[in-house]
């Protein structure tokens, strides 16, 4: 595979504009796992956080405040605008609206200060058939005195009919239900105040109104505000390997269990369906 061209950019994107060019663009595309996809390499070296937005997501996500070190999860939202401007283009071959953040696995090699300067890339690794569609891995790293500190593999699906061999369905392995730790009821308002310190202000997660739109009754929680909410619960060490898969959305307002044992993690709503399992470990 060809590697991926670098394109420099002087700052991170703004989320509002590409996700409404990601809606509009979303109509004429027509996802398969052998289409072309960007091959470019986006890089904002001297990335700096903003204390205060850093701040914000510490608290609706559960993590300690005022600490000089980022949380685990935290690096995935100063990636996503960059994997929105190209997940949001016109040579990206699967469709914006409906496309369903899968899985995401992070390595995280020592401890990040907030105070310092990183230098943050993302690139589209590749597109794989799914037994539901087609699959999109992307790829973040984010380095620190040009050493990676920090990466991550996401997969997104597009939902689309699919007659590939390699998208049969596939057996699970079969999982001792976890005991629970703790019951959560979340606020209706957890989706904008996650959007307004992350940035990812998707009208899924905004409203019932606007959620209604894309087929919700209700709005649902982000995703990665999900496994952020395990994962301040759980405790991560500063060298860590983490997987986490989102198996069904999160309602607002509702009630959920976090389950764990050991490096074992798992959210689960009524009738134990499941939403979110995970698994965490020093490396």
């Amino acid at each position: 595979m060809t590697a991926p061209a670098d394109l420099a950019l002087t700052r991170s994107p703004s989320l509002a504009p590409l996700l409404a060019r990601g809606a509009l663009l979303s109509p004429f595309k027509r996802p398969r796992s052998d289409a072309e996809f960007p091959r470019t390499r986006l890089v904002v070296p001297g990335l700096r956080v903003d204390l205060a937005r850093l701040a914000a997501y510490e608290r609706v996500c559960g993590f300690p405040t005022g600490e000089d070190a980022l949380p685990v999860t935290y690096p995935h939202v100063l990636g996503f605008p960059l994997a929105m401007r190209l997940m949001s283009g016109r040579d990206f071959p699967l469709p914006l609206l409906g496309l369903v953040h899968t899985s995401i696995t992070v390595t995280r090699h020592g401890r990040m200060p907030a105070s310092d300067a990183y230098e943050l890339s993302v690139h589209v690794d590749g597109l794989a058939p799914h037994r539901r569609g087609t699959e999109a891995t992307v790829v973040t790293e984010v380095r620190g005195g040009g050493d990676v500190v920090w990466e991550s593999r996401s997969t997104y699906l597009a939902r689309h009919r699919t007659r590939h061999p390699a998208a049969a369905p596939r057996e699970t392995q079969a999982r001792e239900p976890l005991p629970e730790v703790a019951e959560w009821r979340l606020a209706g308002d957890v989706g904008r105040r996650y959007g307004a310190a992350s940035g990812d202000r998707n009208p899924i997660h905004l409203h019932p109104l606007t959620a209604r739109l894309f087929g919700f009754p209700r709005a649902i929680a982000h995703g990665m505000w999900t496994v952020a909410r395990c994962l301040a619960a759980h405790g991560v060490t500063e060298c860590c390997h983490l997987r986490a898969e989102f198996r069904a959305p999160v309602l607002l307002p509702g009630t959920v269990t976090y389950a764990a044992r050991e490096g074992r993690f798992e959210l689960r709503g009524r009738q134990d369906r499941i939403h979110v399992t995970g698994d965490v470990y020093p490396t």
